[in-house]
């Protein structure tokens, strides 16, 4: 059974910075994406950005590109977000989610993320 666990939120003010951490379980993730999703007050849940377990390719929203960066640690088996320049848009809890292995569908297309963690919040005051 596949576990995600994030860790990492807290507060922030503008301009500061923060890393989340997904921490993943249960099988090898071969081919998976890993993404990172958001959900702010009053929003729909976003894509935010997300990373092919192998290979490491990498596919970003518009709104965080050269903001956010986000890495795998295979040996630790751990999805990283690190977080720059942080506005208040950016409040929100942050999922970390994965689909199944040697998926072909766009990495931000949210519904073929199939196992989703518990969230993390984070906070930007402005």
């Amino acid at each position: 059974q596949v576990q995600l666990v994030e860790s990492g939120g807290g507060l922030v003010q503008t301009g500061g910075s923060l890393k989340l951490s997904c921490a993943a379980s249960g099988r090898a993730f071969g081919n998976s994406y890993i993404g990172w999703f958001r959900q702010g007050p009053g929003k729909e849940r976003e894509f935010v950005a997300a990373i092919r377990w192998s290979g490491g390719s990498t596919y970003y929203a518009d709104s965080v590109k050269g903001r956010f960066t986000i890495s795998r640690d295979n040996a630790e088996n751990t999805v990283y977000l690190q977080m720059n320049s942080l506005e208040p848009e950016d409040t929100a809890v942050y999922y970390c989610a994965a689909t199944n292995p040697y998926t072909t569908q766009p990495m931000d297309f949210m519904a073929g993320y199939l196992y989703w963690g518990q969230g993390t919040q984070v906070t930007v005051s402005s």
